[in-house]
């Protein structure tokens, strides 16, 4: 004390009693390094009350260093000069609620190892607690920060509440340390909120809170979960290389600013379901092992969205794109169900499965598979460490059902998998670079006691489906799994045609040609639109020559009908032996002309060893003019007539068959 030889709590009792008397509101007081009991403490602010409002009254206040071994009560007190409690020792509660502020407040490197309570304390200038150590709750509720609030390497060792809080300056939590948890909830961040670097340890509860300035989260560490629902991000959000080892939700939070989280590490997944971008959004080389949800959410402005890395799954069904955007994943599964283009699209997939069932394109969008590892900004290639030692990349469609693919263009995919039921304007789709479909079971099989062998094409999925749902279906056709839902042939029939006139139009006739064999099966295997009789005509022309379409099996048949036809011939056909020419003549009685009558005996019916050299060989020639839709010079008996008549039909259908199917494969 002025004049003293020991401070306030040393001070001889009259002296102390001499001290307090001539103190009044708003005095100016300096009690640096200052043991304070509960008593003194109280004694010394209830000199400083002002009457009228019944509130202690502070000028300059100096606490550098001192200690509050019990309670500190400073509850409604008006500091009206800066406060000053740097490297100052709160054992007890530190009571500073509905206090008032009006010049700087320091609190750096101060130790509250009791409560700290500064629910709807004003600070109207600068707010500092640098350093500061909470060991017990430290509660801001309802605060009003008016300019900055610097909580820099500022460790909570308990719960930081700062529900209601707000920052009117800048906020400084850089390097802050949150061992339970930071309860933010409604707060209102109206200068930049910079929490750099800091470690949340417990739960980080930002639901509701308004960020006004930009937010930065750079480098975070967040142990606990981190609740950002609906929060309002009114700047820039960076939360590039930040660490999330429990759920990230931002579910209902709006980005009205850029959303930058590039190399962020989500542990558990993340959360933005509902959640809407206003402009570029910024997941370059993040990486997350468990699911990643953009379900219903909104992106206005985003260019690009990735390269990002996820172990499990992407979901973005509901999503709705409203500008250009490139999106990059290296994923297991992306899912797009009812996502909406609103313009340019590109989507380049590594691992991945994909399913847009009933995604709406407004303009052109393209889905690739990308090759190679996608490269980031500087140059280096993103690491795919949960991929490590699978060597498909390959990207496989799940489902593009109630798509309009007028729009859309798939490049080096793997369809085999994927359900087209119901697809509008199939017939419009690009298939570009190397692609591929399910095919038929391979091999022989048995069904009912008999062989059966598939004729080897392309198919769909759904034909897998449907033939493994069948009595007595042999293994190979693969069973629909849970929500592919069912369909038959009646479906699938306008499916393959129209896949097969894609195939058309892109000048494929050969790759159109499987699409066509697999909707002339559906239009043979459908008892509900098509007639017995047209089911006939096409079990024929499917048993003839595969519809047009397999040589080999109408070759097969026309060798098949020759033999038939050479061995009849041979047998019944060819008679016995040439017949002769024969000459009669007739003399007119009295002389005169002589007229000849050239006739020839009619053939007689084979006898004898009727497989000789000399008949096949007639009998091969007879067949081979068959074939080529002329007769042959040859005498032939009544049943061999009707043979020939039946080769001349026969067997040059069979042949065009052939001719067809070689057309048909080798068509430009």
């Amino acid at each position: 004390m002025p004049g003293q030889a020991a401070c306030l709590a040393h001070l001889a009792a009259p002296d102390r009693d001499a001290y307090l008397a001539g103190l009044t509101p708003g005095s100016d007081i300096d009690h640096r390094g200052t043991p304070f009991t509960p008593s003194l403490l109280a004694a010394l602010l209830r000199a400083l009350r002002d009457p009228t409002s019944g509130r202690s009254r502070l000028g300059y206040a100096a606490f550098g260093s001192a200690t509050f071994e019990g309670g500190a009560g400073f509850r409604s007190a008006l500091f009206e000069g800066g406060a000053v409690f740097d490297s100052a020792t709160f054992q007890g509660t530190a009571g500073f609620e509905s206090a008032t502020f009006e010049a700087g407040a320091v609190f750096d490197s101060a130790t509250f190892q009791g409560m700290a309570v500064f629910g709807s304390a004003t600070f109207a200038r600068g707010a500092g607690f640098r350093s500061a150590i909470f060991e017990g709750i430290a509660a801001f509720q309802t605060a009003a920060f008016e300019a900055d609030a610097r909580f820099e390497s500022t460790v909570f060792g308990r719960e930081a509440r700062f529900e209601s809080a707000t920052f009117k300056g800048l906020a400084v939590f850089e390097a802050a340390t949150f061992e339970r948890g930071v309860w933010c909830k409604s707060a209102t961040f109206e200068g930049i909120a910079v929490f750099e670097s800091a470690t949340f340890r417990g739960e980080a509860r930002f639901s509701t809170a308004t960020f006004k300035g930009d937010a930065g989260f750079e480098s975070a560490t967040f142990r606990g979960e981190a609740r950002f629902s609906t929060a309002t991000f009114k700047g820039d959000a960076g939360f590039e290389s930040a660490t999330f080892e429990r759920g990230a939700t931002f579910g209902s939070a709006t980005f009205e600013g850029e959303a930058q989280f590039e190399s962020a590490t989500f542990e558990t997944g993340a959360w933005f379901k509902s959640a809407t971008f206003k402009r570029a959004v910024g997941f370059e080389s993040a990486t997350s092992k468990r699911d990643v949800v953009f379900t219903s959410a909104t992106f206005e402005r985003a260019l690009s969205l990735g390269p990002m890395v996820c172990a499990e799954r992407i979901l973005l069904s509901g999503a709705v794109f409203g500008g250009p955007v490139t999106l990059s994943f290296v994923t297991r599964h992306l899912e797009c169900r009812r996502t909406r283009w609103s313009s340019t699209a590109e989507v380049r997939l590594r691992y991945a499965t994909a399913d847009f069932s009933h995604a709406v394109f407004e303009y052109p969008l393209t889905i690739a598979a990308e090759p190679d590892p996608f490269v980031l900004s500087n140059g280096q290639p993103v690491a795919e460490e949960p991929f490590t030692g699978v060597s498909d990349a390959a990207v496989r469609m799940a489902s593009l059902r109630g798509v309009d693919a007028a729009h859309l263009v798939l490049a080096d995919l793997d369809l085999s998998g994927c359900l087209f039921n119901g697809t509008v304007h199939l017939d419009q789709v690009h298939l570009e670079g190397t692609y591929s479909f399910n095919t038929v079971p391979p091999g022989t099989h048995w069904q009912g006691g008999r062989p059966v062998r598939f004729t080897e094409r392309c198919t769909l999925a759904e034909e897998h489906h449907w033939r493994a749902r069948q009595p007595g279906a042999v293994a190979g056709w693969h069973p629909a799994t849970s929500g592919a839902g069912h369909v038959g042939p009646a479906q699938l029939a306008p499916v393959y045609r129209a896949l097969r006139k894609a195939f058309e139009d892109s000048k494929n006739e050969p790759g159109a040609a499987d699409f066509y064999y697999g909707e002339m099966e559906m239009r043979r295997h459908d008892r509900a639109g098509t007639s017995r009789a047209e089911r006939g005509l096409l079990h024929g022309y499917w048993m003839l020559s595969g519809y047009g379409l397999r040589a080999s099996r109408a070759m097969g048949w026309l060798a098949a009908a020759m033999l038939v036809t050479i061995v009849l011939l041979m047998g019944f056909g060819l008679p016995n032996e040439d017949p002769k020419q024969e000459a009669t003549g007739t003399v007119p009685p009295g002389g005169g002309k002589v007229t000849f009558e050239i006739g020839k005996a009619d053939p007689r019916n084979p006898t004898g060893n009727r497989f000789t050299g000399e008949r096949f060989e007639k009998a091969l020639n007879v067949t081979l003019n068959s074939v080529v839709f002329r007769s042959a010079d040859q005498d032939l008996t009544t049943a061999g007539t009707y043979i020939e008549m039946t080769s001349r039909l026969a067997e040059p259908v069979l042949l065009g068959l052939a001719l067809l199917a070689v057309r048909n494969r080798v068509k430009r």
